[in-house]
């Protein structure tokens, strides 16, 4: 087994790609540091493998080669960093590092060069770490892209960005309608101001979190768990806002409402050129009838209409919160937990919806996981999943998936099953399935 140390290489080729222009020159980043002393990594238990760690146009970087490598390489995109926390971080694809060595595939992660939801720079980086892998090691017959998160948006760019450089992809959890995940943070926090009697406020002022929302919780029942007819309005707007009726939504409300209070800003730029909020196609449903009822004709007019910064969503290239289109040119396999509300499963279904306006729905598979938290995948369904997406890519067999955009299908007891592994705990089906 050979391990190489590398810290500084410098390696020269020429980039021609349309929307990046320069960005993939190191990044402004003030304070962003590297510490090369944590990059170092062992291989898993039994498997021989040669590993490369370093900095890379700012960014920290590993690599991870089998010994019996099949040619092919997987590019790992990692999650939001708070942009306050200076150091810059690599995270290894841990349920899925094992399957893919054992399989022959090579992996690389970046740290990105800088934190915070920057995905622009995310795609920078991991695409230039593709391209590193290439000039270092050799040029893969077969370039694959998974991430979770904020990765997921990031994957969801590079593949319509850099159409002809990847042969598949898998966003998990991913935030795969962009810009519309922080809309749906600003409208939860609106009209629970609204439903709790007060005059909704945007953005947040800075006593939001200490005075306002303990004022909210009480008035709402929802500090006591016993929920007023207005609480138990916020639940159903929530629930149709984050995906419509599904399993184990009872679950994820009482797990993640607290929370969503706490994603309420008094800047909601991200670094781009003024606010993102857009909540002019907002609809606030309370139930599944389209002909609006009193109280959601209420809701619609009390909650302020919010319109974006005209430079801040481009529709069109690069910012830091780039839009992803859902134009397709190779196979895309989609995991989301149907209880996340950090990045709820209406991203996936916002991101099927323009898949299919673009009609490419022949190229994406979406499954959903019944589990509540945010990307909380097991090993097997990741590995499941990866492994259909590669039989995709190579042998064309296209695989099964969920039917996200059919709300009865979606709201059937059972929904999710097909593709949960194993069944949770604390998911109501879980003493069916030990029967």
């Amino acid at each position: 087994m050979v391990v190489r140390i590398i810290t500084y290489v410098t390696v020269f080729f020429v980039v021609l790609f349309g929307f990046f222009g320069e960005s993939l020159e190191a990044a402004e980043n003030p304070g962003y540091f590297v510490d090369k002393e944590k990059l170092p990594f062992d291989a898993p238990n039994g498997i021989a493998t040669d590993r490369y760690w370093g900095v890379h146009k700012g960014a920290g970087y590993r690599i991870e080669v089998p010994e019996e490598w099949n040619g092919e390489l997987v590019l790992y995109a990692h999650g939001y960093r708070n942009e306050e926390v200076k150091e810059l971080t690599v995270d290894n694809p841990e349920n899925l590092r094992k399957y893919l060595l054992e399989k022959g595939y090579a992996w690389g992660a970046s740290s990105y060069s800088t934190n915070g939801y920057d995905v622009k720079q995310g795609v920078a980086d991991t695409h230039a770490l593709g391209k590193y892998f290439n000039g270092k090691i050799a040029k893969p017959k077969r370039t694959y892209i998974v991430g979770h998160s904020m990765g997921g948006h990031i994957t969801g760019v590079l593949i319509e960005q850099f159409r002809n450089e990847y042969d598949g992809a898998m966003p998990m959890c991913g935030v795969m309608g962009d810009n519309e995940l922080f809309d749906f943070f600003a409208d939860f926090n609106l009209a629970s101001q609204v439903l709790a009697g007060m005059d909704p406020v945007f953005p947040a002022e800075e006593n939001y979190q200490t005075t306002v929302v303990p004022e909210i919780k009480q008035a709402i029942g929802l500090n006591t768990g016993l929920l007023t007819s207005e609480g138990e309005m916020l639940q159903d707007l929530t629930m149709y806002l984050s995906g419509g009726e599904r399993p184990l939504f009872d679950i994820a409300f009482s797990s993640w409402n607290n929370f969503l209070f706490t994603l309420y800003r008094s800047d909601f730029s991200y670094g781009s050129p003024g606010n993102i909020i857009d909540n002019t196609d907002s609809i606030y449903q309370l139930d599944s009838n389209k002909e609006l009822s009193v109280e959601e004709m209420y809701l619609a007019e009390k909650i302020p209409v919010i319109a974006a910064d005209p430079q801040a969503r481009n529709k069109n290239g690069m910012s830091k919160i780039p839009r992803i289109s859902g134009e397709l040119h190779q196979p895309v396999l989609t995991l989301h937990t149907l209880g996340d509300l950090f990045v709820p499963f209406s991203m996936e279904q916002l991101y099927a919806e323009r898949v299919a306006a673009n009609r490419d729905s022949d190229l994406l598979v979406s499954r959903a996981v019944r589990a509540v938290g945010h990307c909380e995948f097991t090993p097997a369904e990741e590995t499941e999943a990866f492994a259909d997406l590669a039989e995709w890519v190579e042998k064309g067999i296209k695989p099964e998936g969920d039917a996200i955009l059919d709300p009865e299908v979606v709201s059937q007891t059972d929904f999710g099953m097909k593709f949960t592994n194993p069944i949770r705990r604390y998911d109501p089906l879980f003493s069916l399935t030990k029967e």
